[in-house]
């Protein structure tokens, strides 16, 4: 079955950087387009990034970009958030997706405070 798994979260200081990582397992992971969304309680789940399964040039929520980097790997199964300058209102529980078929993973949080 199709299992997404996110690390990589933690506590930082405002302007440092962190990467998340997301495995995924279980289909045919180059084929799939994958997201970052974000979720703060009280509040929906936002679209963060996504990187496309062909070449296409990532897409970006606007208020992270230019300072964050989605990637993936299509021989490990990983998709990749590089995080930098992170600002207080970064903080939330990262979750990673695979739009097709609406898989999410159980998140990973990220809390950026000085």
């Amino acid at each position: 079955q199709v299992q997404l798994v996110e690390s990589g979260g933690g506590l930082v200081k405002p302007g440092e950087s962190l990467t998340l990582s997301c495995l995924a397992s279980g289909f045919d992971f180059k084929h799939y387009t994958m997201d970052w969304y974000r979720q703060v309680p009280g509040k929906e789940r936002e679209f963060v990034a996504r990187v496309w399964e062909t070449n296409r040039t990532p897409d970006y929520a606007d208020s992270v970009k230019g300072r964050w980097i989605i990637s993936r790997d299509n021989s490990k199964n990983t998709v990749d958030l590089e995080m930098n300058n992170l600002m207080p209102e970064d903080t939330a529980l990262y979750y990673c997706s695979r739009p097709t078929g609406n898989y999410w993973g159980r998140g990973t949080q990220v809390t950026v405070a000085s």
